[in-house]
């Protein structure tokens, strides 16, 4: 399961997000925003962040204008390992390294396109369980 949130900014590129995620038949909880009526970006990526953490989803994908500011909001939760991606490369290290368990983009900042191949290597690439990788993750959540 997936939880999905963004802003104004990035309510488009979700919307197509979506699409994608309904096509592929990937569940997820829409948490908002639900139109392109200016709010305040960490609302969404609270809700991201503690579904995650309350068990309700396993990953999370996030989208703002830039994709900077709900990225940071949402790392704010201990256990939450959110990366800004606006590459396929590294959309795909920071699942086999970090084992990022949300995903933020931009939409100012990414096309459609791209977006949808990001997601699908974010969600296809699994963590590596490499030992350095894991020492790694288990001293950022110290």
């Amino acid at each position: 399961m997936l939880a999905l949130g963004c802003d104004a900014a990035g309510f488009a590129l979700m919307q197509e997000v979506k699409k994608h995620l309904d096509a592929k038949a990937i569940k997820y909880i829409d948490h908002g925003t639900y139109n392109e009526d200016r709010v305040d970006y960490p609302v969404y990526a609270h809700k991201v962040a503690k579904s995650i953490l309350e068990g309700e989803a396993q990953k999370g994908i996030l989208i703002c204008g830039s994709g900077i500011g709900i990225s940071i909001a949402a790392n704010r939760f201990k256990g939450i390992r959110c990366a800004l991606v606006h590459d396929v490369f590294s959309a795909k290290s920071t699942r086999g390294h970090n084992d990022s368990n949300i995903l933020a983009m931009g939409g100012w900042v990414i096309g459609k396109g791209l977006a949808l191949e990001i997601v699908d290597t974010w969600l296809n690439t699994d963590f590596s369980n490499e030992e350095r990788h894991q020492k790694r993750i288990d001293m950022i959540d110290a």
